[in-house]
């Protein structure tokens, strides 16, 4: 009858265990998106030092930083205003990994800067203000 119920409890404990480990992963969780499809608000520029007319910069209100084109709308007329502009995430996968090993340096105190940083295709764009916040 002792093993049984020493066997139960340590299943008990175990069981407890990994439920407050599997909550603390939950609420350590940061905002970066993981979807391929986002929406982001911030600034529209046009990307330095870019020829290609098509290339602009959206910066983000959260310091994120993303490389944006799209061929579906004009986004040339929507440049030193704040939009908020929704597209699709190149190499959602690479891109969620390259953000990941960002996140574990950040974690580690390796690295300061933790801000997102990607590559967009813009589906949409709406304007939000016709200037940008400094």
């Amino acid at each position: 009858m002792k093993p049984k119920l020493g066997s139960l409890l340590l299943g008990l404990m175990i069981v407890m265990l990994g439920s407050a480990w599997m909550f603390a992963q939950e609420a350590n969780n940061d905002t970066k998106s993981k979807s391929n499809t986002r929406t982001i608000t911030g600034c529209l520029s046009t990307e330095h030092g870019s020829s290609n007319s098509k290339e602009f910069l959206l910066t983000g209100s959260d310091g994120s930083t993303w490389e944006v084109r799209s061929d579906s709308v004009s986004l040339a007329e929507h440049v030193g205003h704040t939009v908020s502009a929704t597209g699709v995430v190149k190499n959602t996968t690479a891109h969620n990994m390259k953000e990941d090993a960002k996140d574990a340096a950040a974690d580690a105190h390796m690295k300061k800067g933790n801000t997102e940083h990607g590559h967009m295709t813009i589906t949409d764009v709406q304007m939000v203000s016709r200037s940008c916040e400094k």
